[in-house]
């Protein structure tokens, strides 16, 4: 996917559900996490966001060209097929990685662009070339651990599968194979409360799809679970500090 982005906007406590891969294309990527501090990615750069990691970046545009990356998000059974050693398993999702100005990764990239554009190839190919870049990556040395199927993974796939959906507690508890009671518990011991795990669900999908789409506003926030885009406009602006239109258009 293309992702971007036309106003620098700091995005605090994101949830990596799925391992994403990107290139940098233009503009800069910081990252902050606990385990190692910051990090920038410049132009040239593959970012690898092992699933489970909870991050704060801030894509930045410089200031004749939008930010750009082309990214995909992988799923567990891929990552573990080319990942797959038990030195590779992380119960907390590891940290992010940058492979720094390969000039071999823009190449790499734009064949899985073309891959992933060919809507002719057999879905087995389009796996199998879908694979290549973790491949290239684990050959450069990179270690992408896959997480395992913890509550908060397990909790926001439930979420993401259908953010419009009007979720409660012991609805999510239900399908947890939790008591609410359970459920409430465990959440308050790693500092979660229900409904900001769910407005973060909403809108990080919110934020992505203002990234890579052209839909409108008010279709995103419908499809993300509010109610009008007003209320979208006014959680998404209290979360980023910015409203969504901002993600297209350079703020003044």
């Amino acid at each position: 996917m293309t992702i971007g982005q036309a106003t620098a906007v700091p995005m605090d406590d994101v949830f990596i559900s799925r391992a994403f891969v990107c290139l940098v294309q233009s503009g800069e990527k910081q990252i902050h996490h606990p385990a190692f501090g910051s990090i920038l990615a410049r132009p040239g750069d593959v970012v690898a966001f092992p699933a489970g990691a909870l991050v704060t970046m801030e894509n930045r545009p410089t200031r004749d060209k939008h930010y750009r990356a082309e990214g995909l998000f992988y799923p567990p059974e891929l990552i573990a097929l080319v990942f797959g050693d038990a030195a590779a398993r992380s119960q907390g999702g590891g940290v992010p990685q940058v492979l720094a100005g390969d000039p071999e990764a823009a190449a790499v990239f734009d064949h899985l662009a073309d891959t992933l554009s060919n809507d002719t190839l057999p879905p087995a190919i389009r796996r199998h070339r879908a694979i290549e870049p973790l491949v290239w990556l684990h050959d450069k040395g990179v270690h992408l651990p896959y997480a395992s199927d913890g509550p908060l993974q397990r909790l926001r796939a439930l979420i993401d599968a259908d953010l419009a959906h009007p979720w409660r507690a012991a609805e999510v508890a239900t399908a947890l194979a939790m008591s609410e009671a359970t459920f409430r518990r465990w959440l308050g011991h790693a500092g979660l409360r229900f409904s900001v795990v769910l407005r973060n669900a909403r809108l990080e999908r919110g934020l992505l799809m203002l990234q890579t789409s052209a839909d409108p506003v008010s279709r995103i926030a419908l499809e993300c679970g509010f109610l009008t885009p007003s209320h979208f406009t006014e959680a998404f602006r209290g979360r980023f500090g910015h409203p969504p239109r901002a993600i297209r258009n350079r703020a003044i």
